[in-house]
């Protein structure tokens, strides 16, 4: 019905016009409706906000540096200005697929083609795991029998954001013109999405490198909320809200699709607060981030004992509490570190890892004659999925 409907008013246009328009709302409405279930929506109807075109097989066809687009007038050939990342996937294996969308920039008088690359991979075999434990201000990656903590800066960038919208408020008015004008310009999200994909890639590639699987825990829809039920300080609920938990994993989510690496979720439930040799509790005292087990008195960092219990609940298989042979390795010999040493992760700064004006990632090499990592910084290779052109 719709089909016939859109080809009257374009008899014109090629049929498939008609046909791949009709798929498309068909996609966004199923879409809408699943989300529209799950309670992540509370619109009536789905909205398109930015117009696109969706191409099938038959109405594009990809060349060398040009596309030929079928038309109300024939064939016409589109040359093309690759992205960078265009190169970026056709040096790594990666085919151009049967289906793209184009948009019509009419502001920088461009059509803006957005490519879907597809390759085949094959089975990836895991070695081991890297457990990775996301907290309000750092990322803590369990690899090579090494927790590295990584810095991000969350707090900091949050509450220094959190100021300046209160300053610009004050000044201009909560909901008037020119503090929405001013409150544009901030780069907030942007910052936060640079860390986020910059840690992500870095985690994804190490596991990648090591043939190892991810280990993630496994968060509800909105994990934060849960969090801020008995906090009355509203800075602090602010601050745990924005501390992008579910984001960060949904970055190392995609990452890892990218590269076929598989991701295993367990329950977190108590992570830090047990003990990974006695299985008993731990207590912190004033605030301090190394605790004391209650049975052995071995002192273990609060991200440490994440990241090892972690690792213990997926060598168990299910993230239970069942009995099963998955225990640390004990020798017998002496330790490298006292019985009341406590386990510390490697601090890693966020400047040493990630910068804002330049995608860089660090690679993890660990040198089996020290304990200590070394850390060899590389270019990045950010992903992006679109080719410009211009006319």
């Amino acid at each position: 019905m719709k089909y016939e409907e859109l080809r009257r008013p374009y008899p014109h246009l090629p049929s498939r016009y008609a046909y791949t328009a009709c798929q498309d709302a068909a996609a966004r409405a199923k879409s809408f409706l699943k989300r529209k279930e799950k309670g992540l929506t509370n619109r009536e109807y789905p909205e398109v906000r930015r117009l696109s075109v969706w191409l099938d097989d038959h109405l594009w066809k990809p060349n060398d540096l040009t596309i030929e687009v079928t038309t109300h007038r024939g064939w016409i050939a589109v040359e093309l200005e690759p992205h960078k990342h265009f190169w970026s996937y056709v040096n790594g294996g990666w085919k151009i697929s049967s289906e793209a969308r184009v948009r019509l920039d009419r502001r920088e008088r461009r059509l803006v083609v957005y490519l879907v690359f597809i390759r085949y991979v094959e089975e990836y075999e895991p070695r081991g795991f890297v457990t990775v434990d996301v907290n309000e201000n750092n990322v803590a990656a369990l690899i090579d029998g090494n927790v590295h903590l990584f810095e991000t800066g969350f707090r900091d960038l949050v509450l220094g954001y959190y100021y300046r919208r209160k300053r610009i408020q004050e000044k201009y008015g909560a909901n008037s013109r020119s503090a929405r004008k001013v409150m544009r310009k901030l780069k907030e999200r942007k910052k936060k999405q640079d860390i986020k994909w910059k840690l992500a890639s870095l985690i994804v590639r190490t596991a990648e490198e090591r043939k190892c699987a991810i280990v993630l825990e496994r968060l509800g829809k909105n994990p934060a909320r849960g969090m801020i039920n008995h906090i009355k300080d509203e800075q602090l609920r602010h601050r745990i809200y924005q501390a992008s938990f579910r984001g960060v994993q949904t970055a190392i989510e995609e990452k890892a699709r990218e590269h076929g690496v598989p991701i295993l979720y367990v329950n977190p439930r108590n992570t830090s607060k047990i003990c990974p040799l006695h299985g008993a509790k731990m207590v912190y005292s004033n605030g301090s981030r190394v605790g004391k087990c209650t049975v052995g008195g071995k002192l273990w960092h609060r991200d440490v004992a994440a990241c090892t219990n972690l690792l213990l609940k997926a060598l168990r298989g299910d993230g239970s509490n069942a009995p099963s042979p998955a225990r640390l390795a004990v020798d017998g010999s002496p330790p490298a570190r006292g019985s009341t040493a406590a386990h510390e992760p490697t601090p890693i700064a966020r400047e040493a890892w990630a910068r804002w004006k330049r995608a860089r990632f660090l690679r993890v090499c660990v040198n089996e004659a020290k304990t200590a990592p070394v850390f060899e910084y590389c270019e990045a290779k950010a992903i992006q999925l679109y080719v410009f052109t211009v006319f």
